[in-house]
This record gives C-alpha cells, sequence and structure tokens, in this order.
C-alpha cells in the first residue's frame, strides 16, 4: 500500500485565501518567525545583514532592530513592510512573499517558473482557439 505525501502540495489544487474570520488574522508571531527563518536560511550573522539591508533601504537598520524583529514575544515589534523586500534581497530569500501570496489564496511564481506559466496559458488559449475553429469549420461544411 502506498503512502499519501501530505507534505508535496497539489499542483492542480486551486489554491484558496485563508478565511477572514474575526481574530483569526494576527499574525504578528507568524511574521516574526518568517523573518527569523529568512535570517537563519541566509546563513549570514544578523550584523551582516543589517548592515546590507540599511545601505539598501538607505536608512538605519541595527542588529538590534532584527532580533525585534524577531522575537514573537515582541507582538507590538514586527517587521515594517517597506523593508520586507529588502530583508528578503539581503537574505536572497522569498520566504515572507511566498507566504503572502499562499495566505491570499494565491502562488508565487518567479523566474523561470514565471514564463513557463505564462507559457502555459498561451499554450492553452491556442488550444482553445483551434477547438473553436474546428467548430466554425465543421458548422460552415455542414450550412452548404
Amino acid at each position: 500500500m502506498r503512502r499519501r505525501d501530505s507534505s508535496t502540495l497539489d499542483l492542480f489544487e486551486v489554491p484558496r485565501p485563508v478565511a477572514p474570520l474575526p481574530g483569526s488574522m494576527d499574525y504578528r508571531a507568524v511574521v516574526a518567525h518568517l523573518v527569523g527563518e529568512m535570517l537563519r536560511e541566509s546563513g549570514k550573522d544578523r550584523w551582516t545583514v543589517a548592515s546590507d539591508m540599511s545601505r539598501l533601504a538607505g536608512k538605519e537598520v541595527s542588529k538590534y532592530m532584527l532580533d525585534g524583529y524577531t522575537a514573537e514575544s515582541r507582538d507590538e515589534f514586527n517587521i515594517p513592510a517597506y523593508l520586507v523586500p529588502v530583508a528578503e534581497v539581503v537574505c536572497q530569500s522569498h520566504l515572507y512573499s511566498n507566504w503572502l501570496a499562499s495566505i491570499r489564496g494565491g502562488r508565487m511564481l518567479i523566474g523561470r517558473d514565471a514564463l513557463a506559466a505564462e507559457l502555459g496559458r498561451i499554450e492553452r488559449q491556442r488550444d482553445e482557439l483551434a477547438t473553436q475553429a474546428r467548430q466554425l469549420k465543421d458548422t460552415l461544411r455542414r450550412s452548404n
């Protein structure tokens, strides 16, 4: 008997946004965890990340600010939205963006994946138009 792989997402499953239930969308701890995970996965120390973020944002970002952004217990001190893309660039990550897309009912495609998806969309349109053209030709033949 084969076991079902519960960790791999179904590519053909339609993503759905998280249900907007009252009080269910407090993501402060989740955001802190995601930022911490990004920093860990980058392999860089927080001093380097802070320095690189400061340089790219043109605004001071300290190691202590990063510590605060990653502390799930400091629920009033999440990373500001304008620094999220900077952190992702410095950490070479899409973790936060992927999470945000998933809770909004989507999937994020980057680079070759985005091009492949667009190609698939165009090919589906081509096939649908070819089917319509065949149907019109059949209708014209029968009407003579």
